[in-house]
């Protein structure tokens, strides 16, 4: 299939964008850091005097950890700073505070942006999808299991507990290789090491009452933008030589439209169209290269709104290229 896209003409939009302005980078993680340790504080102050301000702060403390893994998405993909050892260095020290192996994690997620809409290299830091023949061929109890693990309940309640305990990045995963194992145990030892400090110096509460639940809501909402950020009824999906990248970054990818205030807490990922186009665009230039730049007017357009509609959806039908849910599939039997 021919690229949708001029490919000089996007390979030249990415090139103008796709330059750390370090200034602002570092001015980025200064404020974000001074922030999450200052809201950490006062939470910590408030929990035996008014817990209710705590249990609120959580939610704040929360926002401030998923700009965190922003800032360790931008290191990983080499656009917040020039140089690759200062981004491994930041990226190491943010994964440890989202409880995640940064280069492990950088692994999966570049062979996701390689392969994203290509049903022929599925499984590698993606939500798992099947297609409606795939789905039938299954056993029953192989379509149970599927059925469960699409579940609202299975992927954003039950997954990032996952995430935080029992995930893949704990122990060696099918990509890793000996620099990302090397990472996968220095960040278990720097996670041991960071508990340790703060259970000596504010009690265990401060971690099992105050950061783990902070985790654990910035863990659920990253889950939720990274599904809709794909799994939506229009979504690029093609086969081997089939698939094109840039037709795949920007009409697989949504533009999930948010309130100014949710995309600085989520450091413009709803731009998510112009983040797979061009990864290598730090995350504070996605929405001026948007708006600049007409060629992302393809861009399939979400909202808060439309986006829980896509929570229905589960399966990718090839016939009428779109993804479709249970009950979709259950009409189309018994119209047949």
């Amino acid at each position: 299939m021919a690229s949708k896209f001029n490919p000089s003409e996007w390979r030249g939009i990415v090139t103008r964008y796709a330059n750390a302005e370090v200034t602002k980078s570092f001015g980025q993680l200064a404020l974000n850091l001074s922030a999450l340790v200052a809201t950490l504080y006062v939470a910590y102050r408030l929990m035996a005097p008014a817990p209710w301000a705590t249990a609120l702060l959580v939610f704040l403390v929360s926002g401030f950890l998923i700009r965190t893994f922003i800032i360790m998405h931008d290191c990983a993909h080499g656009s917040f700073t020039p140089w690759p050892k200062v981004n491994d260095a930041i990226g190491f020290v943010t994964g440890v505070l989202m409880l995640t192996p940064y280069q492990q994690w950088r692994r999966e997620h570049a062979i996701h942006h390689a392969s994203a809409g290509d049903l022929e290299r599925r499984g590698t830091g993606d939500i798992d999808t099947l297609t409606v023949a795939e789905y039938e061929a299954r056993s029953r109890f192989g379509k149970l299991k599927y059925r469960l693990y699409r579940h609202p309940v299975v992927l954003f309640v039950l997954g990032p507990l996952h995430l935080m305990v029992l995930q893949r990045f704990r122990v060696p995963g099918p990509v890793t290789g000996p620099a990302q194992l090397w990472n996968v145990w220095m960040t278990n030892v720097a996670l041991a090491a960071t508990a340790t400090i703060f259970i000596l110096t504010a009690g265990w509460e401060s971690v099992v009452l105050l950061y783990l639940p902070a985790v654990y809501i910035a863990g659920a909402i990253g889950v939720g933008l990274f599904y809709v950020q794909h799994q939506f009824e229009e979504a690029y999906w093609q086969r081997g030589e089939q698939w094109d990248y840039a037709t795949a970054a920007i009409t697989g990818s949504s533009f999930l439209r948010l309130p100014r205030v949710l995309n600085w807490f989520t450091g413009n990922i709803g731009f998510h169209h112009v983040h797979h186009l061009g990864p290598k665009i730090p995350n504070y230039k996605l929405r001026q290269a948007h708006e600049e730049n007409g060629i992302f007017a393809a861009a399939p357009v979400l909202t808060l709104r439309t986006a829980i509609k896509t929570l229905r959806l589960s399966l990718y039908d090839e016939e009428r290229g779109k993804l479709i849910g249970f009950r979709d599939l259950r009409t189309r039997r018994t119209a047949n």
